[in-house]
């Protein structure tokens, strides 16, 4: 009998879009769930902070320091 290659579950194309890696995204959000369901603790600030940063579409903040005009 061939075995058959195991499927990871697949996750919803939303939450993988606009990622720089979206396979490390996938994996992360795999690890996070079946800790959850395991009820394991879970760093709430981390996970957040990671997928923060693999996300594309975060603009950098121009700064708001504004000149110092004297008025007459």
């Amino acid at each position: 009998m061939v075995k058959k290659k195991k499927k990871k579950p697949k996750i919803p194309e939303n939450y993988l879009k606009g990622s720089k890696n979206r396979a490390r995204k996938a994996a992360e959000i795999r690890r996070t769930a079946d800790a959850y369901r395991k009820g394991l603790y879970i760093d709430i600030k981390a996970v957040q902070k990671s997928r923060v940063n693999q996300d594309v579409t975060k603009k950098k903040k121009k700064s708001t320091k504004r000149s110092n005009k004297k008025g007459s």
